[in-house]
């Protein structure tokens, strides 16, 4: 295996850190292996050496960053709130060929609103929340509204990601306007503005321009592109169709920054925002026969005359799991909301970093301290939900504007009246507290499994988009599979048939041996993964998702490895000297 650094001495190394550190500032450029490893480290997934973090402070820094970073010949990875579930923002392992750096880029959080807010124009370290709460006074939102918005995810990882979300309309995050770097099959860094913003014609005027927001009515060119997958509503409707709703590799969605995996340098994205519904209507259903929800949700593609606005999936199992390993989420939440629990979350982050390197306190302390705080707490569930929590396995929550709810009400009557389960209207606070539940099932995995250490190996997670047509959506896994997990928890985006499978791994068991054999069961059955999380470290990219990549990064400086790709110099094969 090769050896990370072998191409550049310790002399060059030092001279680029140098460089950088007269570019951003001695203190915005970390060395130290205990000041860079949160940077290092993934979310869920993935951990390896850097030669160093880099946190650019204005888009000219970062431009002279890369410049610096490409004519040194390092590896680049752009990384922006580091809260991906594959490992795509992180070092994956010590067998590069060249020196890494992180160009960890969350202090530049401008957002520019343009077209009285009807589009935003977002720097790299702009998050979710942040764009989320500046809409909110005029009356819009962004692509995400609830999610990993709410622990701090940018705005850049969901477009370079594709990443979906719950929002049934909206398909995954997709713009063809954006402003980025990019390296030329003759290693030479260009910048591309293809924002659809007139900015100059030097880089660095461009960079200042688009830092600032100055932007004339004159500059803005208001049929650039798309800001979002416009033909997704229609997409999804197609309930016959032998293909999924939306898919990493849908090449249909991949272009330039959309999607890009972290193989450009990013330093702007324009984007539409969307009109917030004002009093949305939530329906809880529950039922013991999938082929039931299936029918629920062919009919609602199918005939309704408007859209819902998201129908989330979960199984009793992970209802359970979350009831119990997601309440203190739940709770913090409903007592101060989303606002601040980004903060929260990266204090938690710098305690358990601080409890490692102290050593004497147990491994994931601070999970299970909240997980013993929370024993304490009321109950949180209304009685309504764990009512239907003892009666039905299978759970969906449906909501829908205020203008469609007569339609939903009117359905879901006469459809129960003949079909096993039930349904009732939620109030607005009982609405509130199903789709929060349905949040804290994402995380509730991994509070177990942080908890229970001495009989969980890890987590399998898998992200898949079953096909529109699939009748027989819920999986059941063969014996000798089942024997090797705990727990599973299903739950997912329905109506666009995106499911989330996490499963608990007994102790001792081979949780990528695990995968490895569960990946052909979904193969047979027609589906694609991952679904909205993007290939990461963990799942292989398709050979024409790759030569997408190799596209976009003709030298295979940026973020290499993806989708388990060479990580070699110019796509070079592993197998090759």
């Amino acid at each position: 295996m090769l050896k990370a650094a072998q191409d550049m001495s310790s002399t060059a190394g030092a001279q680029l850190i140098t460089e950088l550190q007269q570019v951003v500032g001695h203190h915005h450029v970390l060395t130290e292996d205990g000041a860079t490893l949160p940077y290092r480290r993934g979310f869920r997934f993935g951990e390896g050496r850097a030669l160093a973090v880099v946190m650019p402070g204005s888009l000219v820094e970062q431009w002279r960053v890369l410049q610096a970073c490409v004519k040194a010949g390092v590896i680049v990875i752009m990384q922006a709130a580091n809260t991906g579930l594959t490992g795509g923002s992180t070092p994956d392992g010590n067998t590069y060929d060249r020196d890494v750096v992180i160009v960890h880029s969350m202090r530049m959080r401008a957002i520019h609103l343009i077209g009285e807010g009807k589009q935003v124009v977002c720097l790299p370290g702009a998050t979710l929340d942040q764009l989320e709460n500046m809409l909110k006074p005029i009356g819009r939102e962004p692509h995400s509204v609830i999610g990993s918005s709410c622990i701090g995810a940018s705005v850049f990882g969901g477009v370079s990601n594709n990443s979906g979300g719950a929002l049934v309309r909206r398909g995954p995050a997709y713009t063809d306007m954006a402003l980025f770097a990019q390296v030329s099959d003759k290693g030479e860094l260009q910048l591309v503005n293809h924002l659809g913003i007139e900015l100059g014609s030097d880089p660095e005027e461009i960079l200042k321009r688009a830092e600032e927001g100055n932007f004339p009515e004159s500059s803005i060119n208001w049929n650039a592109g798309r800001g979002h997958d416009d033909d997704y509503a229609r997409h999804v409707r197609d309930v016959n169709a032998d293909t999924p709703a939306r898919y990493n590799a849908d090449l249909r969605r991949l272009h330039e920054g959309a999607g890009c995996a972290g193989k450009l340098g990013l330093f702007a994205v324009r984007l539409d925002t969307f009109e917030a519904e004002k009093d949305p209507v939530v329906f809880y259903i529950g039922t013991n026969q999938t082929d039931v929800l299936e029918d629920v949700r062919r009919h609602i593609l199918s005939s309704f005359a408007e859209l819902p606005i998201a129908g989330e999936y979960l199984h009793r199992d992970a209802f359970n799991i979350a009831e119990k390993y997601g309440k203190d989420t739940f709770v913090i939440i409903r007592m101060i909301g989303t606002k601040r629990l980004p903060a929260l979350f990266a204090m938690k982050n710098a305690f358990d970093r601080l409890a490692d390197r102290i050593g004497f306190l147990p491994k994931h302390f601070s999970d299970r301290f909240m997980q013993f705080i929370s024993h304490f707490f009321p109950q949180h569930l209304p009685a309504r939900m764990r009512d239907y929590r003892d009666r039905f396995e299978h759970h969906l929550m449906l909501k829908v504007s205020a203008s469609g709810a007569q339609e939903a009400r009117d359905f879901l009557k006469s459809h129960f009246a003949t079909h096993e389960g039930d349904f009732f209207e939620c109030t607005p606070d009982e609405g509130s507290k199903a789709f929060l539940h349905r949040f804290a099932a994402a995380g509730a995995a991994v509070r177990y499994r942080n908890v229970h250490t001495d009989t969980t190996e890890n987590i399998v997670a898998l992200d898949v988009a079953l096909r529109r047509n699939d009748q027989d959506w819920f999986e059941v896994l063969p014996k000798d599979i089942n024997d090797e997990i705990i727990v599973k928890l299903y739950y997912g985006h329905f109506l666009c048939h995106v499911m989330h499978q996490d499963y608990v791994v007994h102790k001792g068991y081979d949780c990528m041996a695990l995968e490895h054999r569960m990946l052909p069961l979904l193969d047979r059955r027609g589906a694609r993964y991952p679904a909205e999380h993007n290939f990461g470290h963990l799942y292989a990219a398709p050979d024409d998702v790759l030569a997408h990549y190799r596209q976009l990064d003709p030298c295979n400086c940026f973020n290499p490895g993806i989708g388990q790709a060479t990580k070699r110099r110019n796509w070079v094969a592993e197998s090759v000297g």
